[in-house]
């Protein structure tokens, strides 16, 4: 789930940016401040809503060649369940290249996740609620501080429309000022990169995002791997159900470095989808499955 969420955290944080930045150019909605003001208040991390939504992810990664052959791939399938706590979704691996995974491989997997709520579960039981509130005030205070600084770090452009899966959006441009330094993780990461962003004009709401890696950028466990410049990233969300807005698609491609010994150019892509609103029921069939 880190490489979605990374995606997403990312997008949101550069639609916030731009949006707010680009009051200045005024020459593509009528009322440009009303518009931003209105962009502002929809804004939402895909995080928190994800978090009410089970759904099933397709990812493939492939090593390439120079030339772009693909060498090795691997694809896996999953299906994704909320947490009781933001950003501890269970992902349940069903297949591997094509081929299911038994029962008791699946049983094995629900084993170890049913382990990991229960002791959450008995944390938050010990945890007071002075002390819950405060962890979640310094979770927004965090969050905002992001949003914060990518406000005054990009040179944002309001550029054009264009009609996207038969929506009108607008696009915006986004690059790093020169000479500021970022104290946030978003921050760090954001300054790192440059592109365009398409928003869905009547919901004010992130649809596509195009990025590129301006210089390299450490990831990962102990940040021992270490992607490289000229990286590309795209990241889509759309319409489900006619009332929120949710991912469809994220690709990262580009060389990546491990331990500074070796390393290899990756094509790393999820799909998403079969999106079902978490409830009761939903829970239900969970922990039959597990049984």
């Amino acid at each position: 789930m880190g490489r979605l969420r990374f995606a997403i955290a990312a997008a949101w944080a550069l639609c916030g940016g731009a949006l707010s930045a680009a009051g200045e150019t005024g020459a593509i909605v009528p009322d440009t401040r009303a518009f931003l003001v209105e962009v502002r208040e929809n804004l939402k991390s895909d995080e928190l809503i994800l978090d009410q939504y089970t759904f099933t992810e397709v990812f493939k990664e492939s090593r390439l060649d120079s030339s772009g052959g693909v060498k090795k791939s691997k694809t896996e399938v999953y299906e994704v369940y909320p947490s009781n706590l933001p950003g501890k979704t269970y992902r349940r691996l069903i297949s591997r290249d094509g081929k299911a995974l038994s029962e008791a491989e699946l049983a094995e997997q629900d084993r170890k996740q049913e382990e990991k709520t229960d002791k959450r579960e008995r944390r938050l039981a010990a945890e007071d609620e002075q002390k819950r509130a405060a962890r979640l005030e310094e979770e927004k205070r965090k969050e905002k501080a992001v949003v914060d600084e990518i406000f005054r770090m990009d040179d944002i452009e309001v550029t054009a429309r264009e009609i996207v899966n038969g929506r009108p959006t607008i696009i915006v441009t986004f690059s790093p000022r020169p000479g500021i330094r970022p104290t946030t993780d978003g921050g760090k990461v954001v300054q790192k990169l440059q592109g365009r962003a398409w928003i869905d004009e009547a919901d004010r709401q992130l649809v596509r995002l195009e990025a590129r890696l301006i210089d390299s950028m450490a990831v990962g466990p102990a940040k021992l791997a270490r992607l490289q410049k000229g990286a590309v990233a795209f990241f889509q969300r759309k319409k489900v159900n006619d009332e929120v807005w949710l991912p469809t698609e994220a690709r990262f491609t580009g060389n990546a470095k491990a331990f500074l010994l070796f390393g290899a150019r990756l094509d790393v892509h999820s799909t998403f989808g079969d999106y079902k609103k978490f409830s009761v029921s939903t829970e239900e069939d969970v922990n039959t499955a597990a049984q």
